[in-house]
């Protein structure tokens, strides 16, 4: 099963020499207005693609708005193998408010 993380852990996780994959579920327009640094856009175009090419287990973290759809994407990644999936607990909108300086636009 997909575990849950805290701001703060994911911060610590990127400031840390262990690989992460952060991934973005939001939709494409809300993605280009503002994402956690290092995020990657995914949907269904390409994660068919992000699941054949990234190693099993490293760490993912699943992003969308708050925090309740990225918990059916992470569970669906650790279906497809993912021992590290993650859902980010507060999702983008409460990575915003804690961590401005780790957010691109």
């Amino acid at each position: 099963m997909f575990q849950h993380i805290k701001i703060k852990q994911l911060n610590d996780l990127m400031d840390s020499d262990t690989p992460v994959h952060i991934v973005d579920i939001r939709d494409p327009q809300s993605f280009a207005a503002g994402h956690i640094t290092g995020a990657i856009p995914l949907d269904n175009s390409n994660v068919q693609t992000f699941v054949a090419n990234t190693p099993k287990d490293e760490n993912v973290v699943v992003c969308c708005y708050h925090g309740n759809s990225s918990q059916g994407a992470a569970q669906f990644l650790f279906e497809q193998g993912f021992t590290n999936a993650f859902s980010l607990d507060g999702g983008f909108e409460m990575w915003k408010l804690g961590k401005p300086d780790k957010v691109e636009i």
